[in-house]
């Protein structure tokens, strides 16, 4: 399941804060603020894609993640892997490697951490 962006920017304030009151996801979100019931009806659909639950404290709605922030990011890269890239993920980083700006210094960070997971996969 795929979150908006607006839903996105929600999700990552609940990821980074939780669990958290609906006031505090107000509080998190850069001006210009949107409307209350806006936040609350972005809240519902989040809620309804399973992304997040809440737990009652009165009438304060305490919210928490159902999915993790890695999780959801290894499907979405698992989808722009299969959608833009046959499925391959060689390709990707292919395509990563060799048309981003990445600094001689980025690419021998990520040679290093390619290198260490070779190493634990031969362990």
């Amino acid at each position: 399941m795929e979150l908006t962006k607006a839903e996105a920017q929600i999700m990552d304030i609940v990821w980074q804060n939780e669990p958290l009151y609906f006031k505090s996801i107000l509080e998190h979100l850069p001006e210009p603020k949107p409307a209350s019931s806006t936040v609350a009806t972005l809240l519902k659909r989040i809620q309804e894609k399973q992304f997040i639950a809440f737990r009652l404290h009165g009438n304060s709605r305490q919210y928490y993640s159902l999915v993790p922030k890695t999780a959801y990011f290894k499907n979405q890269l698992g989808n722009l892997v299969r959608n833009f890239f046959d499925n391959s993920p060689v390709a990707f980083a292919s395509f990563f490697t060799e048309q981003s700006t990445l600094s001689k210094k980025e690419l021998e960070a990520l040679k290093a951490i390619i290198d260490a997971q070779i190493k634990a996969k031969d362990q």
